[in-house]
């Protein structure tokens, strides 16, 4: 059994996407009707720059989504590996799950760039700058995560938002609280504590006020049919109703992404290989999960190109 899986915010950077655009036609089309979409040359941005710009949520969501829908329709179109032929489920980490959704027609590719766009831009506008921000802690499992998270809080909010794999954990919340949970991290046997350079405090109750915009833009814009299983963020279990998964999506704003669960998920469903598509983040962490899992990451067209003669 086969998943493919989809990147989230962190993989972008300038340059993704020019290699395939400058090869394919197919990566040309998506990238195009992105930039239709949302009334902006984003392809521009994702191809020269500057930094700064592209790693503003509101431009990096839709570019991370654009760039591994990109590198899945050139293995379809070029390569003739067709996605609902060849993976058993999807999933995604925290933005990765609507390109997953993309990826399975459960969303149009325009309407997934214009709730990415939006969605970057509410969790941006939920909590002003410089309240609230995000630590990474390596050598950390959940449950020290959690305990840091308790002591730090004093008051305010202090949460682990991503459980990325056994080694590392993603708090969120207030500032002060973060800082405080860096501060604390060898007193809880940690082996370090890092804030992140992120404009807000993403996956935290923070975040409220962007999970009521998100809600009123899913009513508006539900996902269709799933054609695979999807393993949801917050619930770390296979999802195939749409309204369900709508549901699930706006929770997920607030809610903790549970990468480590979802993986650990699928492998006991049955699933031996995973495959990255426009990055090579979340394929990593599949390995420090599972080292018996089999893990391929496509980003280059020679990855694409080994990776069809691979399952030929």
């Amino acid at each position: 059994m086969r998943a493919f899986i989809f990147p989230g915010q962190g993989s972008q950077k300038v340059g993704m996407g020019t290699e395939l655009a400058a090869a394919s036609e197919a990566a040309r089309d998506v990238f195009g009707e992105v930039d239709e979409a949302l009334r902006q040359n984003l392809t521009a941005l994702m191809r020269d720059g500057p930094e700064d710009r592209l790693t503003l949520t509101e431009n990096a969501q839709p570019a991370i989504m654009a760039n591994a829908i990109a590198t899945l329709r050139v293995l379809e179109r070029d390569f003739g590996v067709k996605l609902l032929e060849t993976a058993n489920c999807v999933a995604g980490h925290s933005l990765g799950e609507y390109t997953a959704l993309a990826a399975i027609g459960a969303f149009s590719l325009p309407n997934t760039a214009r709730l990415l766009k939006l969605r970057g831009w509410a969790m941006q506008a939920a909590v002003p700058v410089g309240e609230g921000t995000m630590a990474v802690l390596l050598g950390a499992d959940i449950e020290q995560a959690k305990a840091l998270a308790e002591a730090a809080a004093q008051g305010e909010v202090c949460e682990v938002a991503n459980d990325n794999d056994p080694s590392q954990v993603v708090l969120s919340g207030h500032t002060g609280a973060i800082e405080r949970a860096v501060a604390l991290t060898k007193e809880h046997g940690i082996k370090r504590g890092m804030i992140l350079n992120v404009s807000a405090p993403f996956h935290s109750s923070l975040m409220a006020p962007a999970a009521e915009k998100m809600a009123h833009a899913l009513a508006a814009t539900p996902p269709g049919a799933l054609a695979l299983p999807l393993y949801a963020n917050v619930t770390a279990a296979p999802v195939t109703d749409p309204e369900e998964e709508r549901a699930l999506l706006v929770e997920q704003v607030t809610g903790r992404v549970r990468w480590r669960e979802s993986v650990l998920a699928m492998r006991a469903d049955g699933v031996e290989h995973f495959v990255e598509l426009g990055g090579k983040v979340v394929g990593p962490m599949v390995g420090r999960i599972d080292k018996a899992a089999q893990v391929t990451s496509l980003v280059t067209m020679a990855d694409l190109e080994a990776f069809a003669k691979e399952i030929a």
